[in-house]
């Protein structure tokens, strides 16, 4: 019964507003001819325009976070693209002629294009030298940029992995400087050759897939997976994660914007 009177008493509002309509509708009709004869007496035509119904705006916090969406995705896709998507582990290859310098490249996977490659001023002789009496401790360090420099319109914030020199240490003495590189082709056909190992230390000798080096020396390499550590946007570090090592990394490398 309660249902059926509150149909009944939202038909009779309904068939109210219906009457409403329609007499305001008649009245306007009515009322026309009259205005048009006043207005033809005074030499003045109008016209009655009709508006058309309006479509409802979105609120202001719905577009913007529609466009945060949108921008979040399309920053996935472009982000997807490139190999600085490093996870909490990875794959670091330090390689070198005898006579040359050491090179560390930093992999997400065995066969993905390096995402950090430098070329240190040390000599993989000397790095040879420092891992057989212990602990290895190889610091990079670079500069933050200035406070005018962040201050600048357009200025974009640098990747860590993107810096291009650094200030190295090893084991507390410094040791020249290091630069980002590009993988060309010779370091591209060493990381291949070096694809199967996943944890070890040899000898590659020049052949189809090493080039000889500048004196003809072989090439030295050590490689294994390390644990990634992120402190901040300008500090990580890079543990060699060793399983003969009783859990104390041999080697660690730190990268530090100061």
């Amino acid at each position: 019964m309660a249902t059926s009177s509150q149909d009944s008493s939202s038909s009779k509002r309904h068939f109210h507003w219906t009457n409403k309509v329609a007499t305001e509708d008649t009245e306007a009709s009515s009322t026309t001819p009259n205005e048009d004869d006043k207005n033809g007496r005074s030499g003045i035509k109008t016209h009655v325009s009709l508006s058309t119904p309006r479509k409802k705006k979105l609120p202001a916090a719905a577009v913007s976070i529609a466009r945060l969406r949108s921008a979040v995705s399309s920053f996935r896709k472009s982000r997807s693209s490139l190999p600085f998507g490093l996870g909490s582990r990875v794959i670091g290859t330090l390689f070198g002629y005898r006579r040359g310098h050491v090179h560390f490249a930093l992999q997400k996977e065995a066969g993905s294009p390096p995402a950090f490659l430098v070329e240190l001023a040390t000599p993989i002789s000397g790095l040879v030298r420092e891992m057989a009496s212990g602990l290895v401790r190889i610091a990079l360090e670079c500069d933050k940029p200035k406070a005018e420099d962040n201050n600048k319109k357009g200025t974009t914030v640098v990747r860590l992995l993107e810096e291009t020199t650094w200030r190295t240490y090893c084991n507390g003495k410094k040791c020249g400087f290091a630069t980002r590189r590009d993988c060309g082709d010779r370091e591209w056909k060493i990381l291949k050759a070096v694809e199967p190992i996943s944890t070890g230390a040899g000898v590659l000798p020049a052949g189809n897939e090493v080039e000889a080096g500048p004196d003809g020396g072989e090439l030295m390499y050590m490689r294994a997976k390390f644990e990634r550590i992120v402190g901040s946007r300008d500090s990580e570090a890079f543990y060699m994660m060793n399983p003969d090592s009783n859990g104390t990394p041999e080697l660690s490398i730190y990268l530090l914007r100061v």
